[in-house]
């Protein structure tokens, strides 16, 4: 019984800060748009990568 001493506030503690952590996430616009990035590894992109002049083999 003395352990919920300990586990209930610890249990609101963790609570709040999750609380907070979301409300950073959504006032800073980490929840704004969920559809790009997802889309975004389905498509490759329209630019080649950049070939190197140099005449001397990578190795």
């Amino acid at each position: 019984m003395d352990i919920l001493y300990l586990l209930v506030p610890l249990a609101l503690i963790f609570f709040v800060i999750a609380l907070r952590l979301l409300y950073w996430a959504v006032k800073n616009g980490q929840y704004d748009d969920l559809n790009t990035e997802s889309r975004r590894i389905l498509f490759d992109e329209d630019e080649s990568p950049a070939k190197s002049t140099d005449k001397t083999p990578e190795s």
